[in-house]
């Protein structure tokens, strides 16, 4: 199993297939996607399996589980991917089961994130976008070194922006 980062809480990795389960009963608690783009059980499936596909296909950007390191029990997700202007900027996202909020895993995990894309991509910058009433997470991003800028428009939705450039040099 491919490793991304270890902490002495938790491991980001590779799912392994028999991981589907988990990876989508995480988008059936109402509260946790209430702040995502919705999508069906099927899109979720499919970008779940298409994860699997990157792996194998060696891709440095993708989606990862966290589980707990001493328990093995799965926290959440985290994702990398090229941002939709492809302009070397590289998106962060992230998404935790309820119970590991306000843990500070989520900032931890974000910071490990910015510093991954930052030393394994090309990226010059990364990003991230929020809902406005998401500041739970506007917070996390901050803690993790991003800046707020002015919101955007993504599929019809102002959201926040969030933006943090690699240092040069």
């Amino acid at each position: 199993m491919h490793v991304i980062a270890q902490t002495p809480r938790f491991v980001i990795r590779n799912f392994s297939p028999e991981e589907e389960d988990i990876y989508l009963a995480l988008f059936g608690d109402k509260e946790v996607t209430l702040h995502l783009p919705k999508r069906t059980l099927y899109e979720n499936r499919q970008m779940f399996r298409d994860s699997l596909k990157e792996y194998a296909e060696g891709k440095v950007l993708g989606r990862w589980g966290i589980f707990n390191n001493g328990s093995k029990e799965f926290i959440g997700i985290c994702l990398l991917r090229p941002y939709f202007d492809d302009t070397g900027r590289v998106e962060i996202g992230y998404v935790l089961k309820r119970k590991f909020w306000g843990k500070g895993i989520a900032t931890e995990m974000a910071q490990i994130m910015v510093a991954y894309a930052f030393t394994h991509s090309d990226a010059r910058e990364v990003v991230a976008v929020t809902t406005l009433e998401n500041t739970g997470s506007q917070k996390v991003l901050e803690k993790a070194g991003l800046a707020r800028l002015d919101n955007i428009n993504r599929d019809g939705d102002e959201l926040a922006f969030f933006s943090l450039k690699k240092a040069v040099g």
